[in-house]
């Protein structure tokens, strides 16, 4: 089973060299119990860590089951360790800051074996040494008999072939050594046992085979191995494998055993992550404030391209005349008032071509929310109150904003306020948007049937009030070559092809974008629109202006330069066949990508003729900037200072990771004995890092938040901007994440060094 071959080992410090095993040949048996005796420095100890693969031999070679081991990586002998060796060390060599149960485990853990049945084991070897009921307790709590008893029980619990006993009852009085030898023996009935002591009589009394050594030197064999085969039995060792949740339930239970240092580390650590944290929280705020007044104005006034596009006069702003102009602003009245609006504009005409659609519609989507084209399509609309029907005024009609947000939040939502009934869900829905005092166009409400004499029309008269959409074929009537308006409204009323409209809510724009809260009407949605474009193209009256030269409702013939043609896009366009749009309406993402898009506006321009250059009206270039680059600048600045500490932090997570590593060099050793790998033992100390720079992560973060309760107070003080100083959450995510990976950078070389600790030299460790 286990043979020795010429095994040499020799030991060199500076200018002094000694070997300690010379030529030694040596076999054992599947089952025996064999003691090495010899005086101190014979060379007992290294031949023992030599069969349990913690020292190498330097020549010769140890055969297992037939198979050399000459050609072992570190890997194998991980391997061979955890599988085939069960060691009991003279001072017992247990985790002090886990449970006897986990020490148990231990062997297991590494290899791999679940919860359940590692538990199972472990539990099943306790008992067969007597210390089931002392599971749950810590190796401090137990006597020197009661840990060897531990120890052997680790040593057995993963069925070894071999137990290696080195001195086992050196620490403890005759009558406990007897009980201990007693365990060992019943042990070698079926497994190899190897033990190395200075006690003669123990080692008469209880082993089957005695070996002596001195001076490197094998003197002795009172049993030797003469005729026995070799049994070359098929060679296969399971490989170790620690798990990182292994690694941290490990370093867990030590930094448990130091709570108030652990603590302080983590909050010396968090001080930077604070300082950080609070700098983004202002600057993220300052940003919030920004960006709302950005989306505020941006989002109702974009960049507007129309057919017929509209100058405003420097002092012609739009304004709005009535006699109801005393009237309170943001009123919780649920009534509407008459208002006449007037407006001052000069006018510029823009020619569309189909060039110039294609332009705009090749803008780099990065620079844009969205693009809004609105056609000329005529909404037909027949309102019967009163015991008679009208046609009702759709001039101050309008599609409902198109949602241009990215997080799916429309414009409509963001600028408006639904005072009263709710936003459209289907097509045929509609709202009323009235203005910050609740005015509406008095035209419209006598086209809808009301009374503008009075002073005040309730909400409740206004919502659910129903009239139809009357498509070109009910609309229009057939005269042979022309079209005129049908009169017969009881008809179109009533027709199947009719649309009822709804009017469902009633919304006013957000008293913090006074742009918004200047303008009324009805809003539809941009379904009903679609509909109505799709079933008044495949139309009578749309098909016959396609066919002919001449207006079907005037009889105007169209000449045939390019103004004639356009009289006729424009007059199909009206009649709802979707052709050209009449306005563009183009949101920028802010006031950067603003300047950009207008440069690719102008960009087009620059290339044409006088004549063909498209003007658009800008209206949010007469509302100031506001510029985050000196916030930016200055957040920058304080970030680097506040980055300094970091930097700071992990060069201190690095020494206290070598303190860690001295203080559990012994640990260290104890895990590489039980077959641990070298990247094992270092992701047990990167476990713990990881728990600092976590704990440390979480501090700043916690402590961050508490701050900004007083700071947001100070701020509000002097500023009268309540809540500026905000921490988004996903800067507190990327500030933990860099907490850790400081961490894990600053313990990465000391958990390296601790990989690379010889496990012979750190078992002997104090």
């Amino acid at each position: 089973m286990l043979k020795l071959k010429k095994i040499c080992k020799s030991y060199k410090t500076g200018d002094f060299f000694q070997q300690v095993l010379k030529d030694v040949d040596l076999e054992f048996r599947k089952n025996e119990f064999v003691s090495i005796l010899g005086p101190s420095g014979s060379g007992k100890t290294t031949l023992l860590n030599i069969i349990g693969g913690l020292d190498r031999y330097d020549e010769g070679d140890l055969i297992i089951n037939g198979k050399s081991t000459k050609k072992f990586k570190d890997k194998d002998w991980d391997a061979y360790r955890n599988n085939c060796i069960g060691f009991v060390f003279q001072s017992y060599n247990l985790i002090s800051h886990i449970s006897i149960l986990s020490n148990v485990e231990m062997s297991m853990t590494l290899s791999g074996v679940s919860r359940k049945e590692r538990r199972k084991k472990a539990l099943e070897a306790l008992d067969k040494v007597g210390l089931k009921d002392h599971a749950n307790k810590k190796p401090n709590q137990l006597s020197g008999g009661q840990m060897q008893r531990v120890a052997i029980a680790r040593a057995i619990v993963n069925d070894p072939d071999i137990i290696l006993a080195d001195e086992p009852t050196g620490a403890l009085d005759s009558k406990t050594s007897k009980q201990i030898m007693e365990l060992i023996k019943e042990l070698s009935k079926d497994k190899l046992v190897i033990m190395v002591t200075h006690n003669a009589e123990l080692a008469k009394e209880y082993s089957t085979r005695i070996v002596e050594f001195k001076d490197g030197n094998l003197l002795n064999d009172s049993n030797p191995i003469t005729n026995e085969k070799e049994k070359n039995d098929k060679f296969n060792i399971k490989k170790t494998s620690m798990n990182f949740f292994t690694a941290l339930n490990l370093s867990f239970n030590n930094i448990t055993t130091k709570k108030g240092r652990t603590l302080l580390t983590a909050f010396a650590s968090s001080i930077g992550i604070i300082g950080i944290a609070l700098i983004l929280s202002l600057s993220n705020g300052f940003d919030i404030q920004i960006d709302i007044f950005e989306k505020e104005t941006l989002s109702s006034l974009p960049i507007m391209i129309s057919k017929t596009s509209m100058e405003m006069d420097e002092d012609a702003m739009l304004t709005m005349t009535g006699q109801n102009d005393e009237l309170e602003s943001y009123t919780e009245k649920e009534v509407v008032y008459p208002l006449d609006p007037v407006t001052e504009t000069i006018t510029h005409k823009n020619i569309f071509t189909e060039e110039y659609i294609n332009y705009i519609n090749d803008i780099d989507p990065k620079l844009v929310s969205g693009i809004s084209y609105y056609r000329t399509t005529a909404l037909n609309i027949l309102n019967y109150s009163n015991d008679k029907y009208n046609i009702v005024n759709t001039t101050n009609f309008s599609a409902i904003p198109v949602n241009i947000d990215p997080d799916g939040v429309s414009i409509t939502e963001s600028n408006y306020d639904v005072i009263y009934g709710t936003m459209p869900s289907k097509y045929n829905e509609v709202v009323l948007l009235v203005d910050s005092k609740n005015r509406l166009d008095s035209k419209l409400l006598e086209s809808l049937g009301y009374d503008t004499s009075k002073e005040n029309i309730s909400f409740e008269d206004l919502i659910n009030k129903e009239v139809k959409l009357i498509l070109n074929n009910d609309y229009y009537k057939n005269l042979g070559d022309y079209y005129t308006f049908n009169q017969d409204y009881d008809s179109m009323y009533n027709s199947e092809n009719s649309i009822t409209l709804k009017i469902i809510g009633i919304i006013r724009g957000k008293d913090t974008n006074k742009l918004t809260t200047t303008t009324s009407g009805i809003l539809y949605t941009n379904d009903l629109l679609d509909y109505v474009i799709e079933k008044n193209n495949e139309s009578e009256i749309v098909k016959k202006q396609k066919e002919v030269d001449y207006n079907v409702l005037t009889g105007e013939k169209f000449t045939n330069d390019e103004t004639g043609l356009e009289t006729k896009d424009n007059t199909l366009s009206y009649l709802g066949a979707d052709t050209y749009p009449m306005m563009i309406n183009i949101y920028p993402k802010d006031f950067d990508t603003k300047e950009k898009i207008i440069k690719y506006l102008d960009d087009y321009n620059n290339k044409q003729d006088e004549g063909n250059k498209v003007v658009y009206t800008d209206l949010a270039s007469t509302i100031s900037s506001l510029s985050s680059d000196i916030m930016n600048a200055i957040t920058i600045v304080l970030i680097a200072f506040s980055a300094i500490s970091l930097v700071v932090s992990s060069i201190m997570i690095g020494i206290i990771t070598y303190i860690s590593v001295l203080e559990r060099t012994k640990e260290i050793g104890i895990l590489r004995a039980l077959g641990a790998r070298k990247k094992d033992i270092t992701r047990v100390f990167n476990a713990e890092t990881f728990i600092i720079g976590l704990c440390s992560g979480l501090i700043g973060i916690i402590i961050t938040y508490i701050l900004l309760i007083p700071t947001n107070i100070i701020l509000e003080n002097i500023t009268d901007l309540a809540n500026i100083a905000r921490l988004n959450p996903i800067h507190a995510f990327i500030l933990i994440i860099i907490s850790l990976i400081l961490t894990l950078i600053g313990g990465f070389i000391p958990a390296t060094m601790a990989s690379k600790k010889d496990p012979v030299i750190a078992l002997r460790t104090e």
